[in-house]
């Protein structure tokens, strides 16, 4: 379990392919503080350490991760959004983030404001049920970051960002038509899949 709020940027120095499977080795700041076995999320993927050397430590992600996410994008020097998973008994910052992507989405604009930045994305429409949707003054992470949903269409949505998270993360190294990794409010999905069900039942 996270939060979405980003702990640290880390960054990619070196990719491995075995098989179907792709090896991330990276260099973080508190890696010196991981474990084998734990869970951080990358970009709001959760991968587990599998080895530590130095200040750099391994995960691995499966095909079905490269395939529901922006994993298989990374290249060395990739910066990467980190997140260790949620300790219990502290505060939840951000909101429940599982670290399971649910889909791509591709960033379409980017517009500097006074003072901040606001960022429109589209997602695909997702099936009945699937819980692709967003509500304005909604949660969403986008990457791995808590955000709030600002504008809302059933394919589209923006936010906006302070400077400290455009600044910290990696949203400021995006360009129009980049992919981000998209994780909707489980609350939301919850209720999108109950909604369709119900729906059905009625039908039939």
């Amino acid at each position: 379990m996270f939060t979405g709020i980003i702990e640290t940027l880390g960054h990619v120095t070196k990719l491995e392919k075995e098989g179907s499977n792709l090896h991330i080795t990276m260099k973080a700041p508190f890696t010196n503080e991981l474990k084998i076995d734990q869970s951080v999320a990358h970009n709001g993927t959760c991968l587990t350490v599998v080895a530590i050397e130095g200040d750099e430590y391994t995960v691995t992600a499966i095909d079905e991760t490269l395939v529901r996410t922006n994993i298989g994008q990374l290249k060395v020097g990739s910066k990467v959004n980190l997140e260790r998973c949620m300790q219990m008994g502290g505060r939840l910052d951000g909101h429940i983030v599982q670290g399971h992507v649910d889909t791509v989405g591709e960033l379409l604009e980017v517009k500097q404001l006074d003072g901040s930045w606001e960022l429109y994305f589209k997602h695909p429409q997702g099936a009945d049920g699937s819980g692709y949707v967003t509500v304005e003054k909604g949660s969403i992470t986008i990457n791995g970051i808590s955000l709030t949903v600002v504008n809302s269409t059933p394919t589209s949505f923006s936010v906006a960002l302070i400077p400290y998270t455009w600044d910290e993360t990696n949203m400021h190294t995006l360009s129009p038509g980049d992919h981000i990794n998209l994780e909707f409010d489980i609350i939301g999905k919850y209720v999108a899949r109950m909604m369709a069900t119900n729906q059905i039942s009625s039908a039939s």
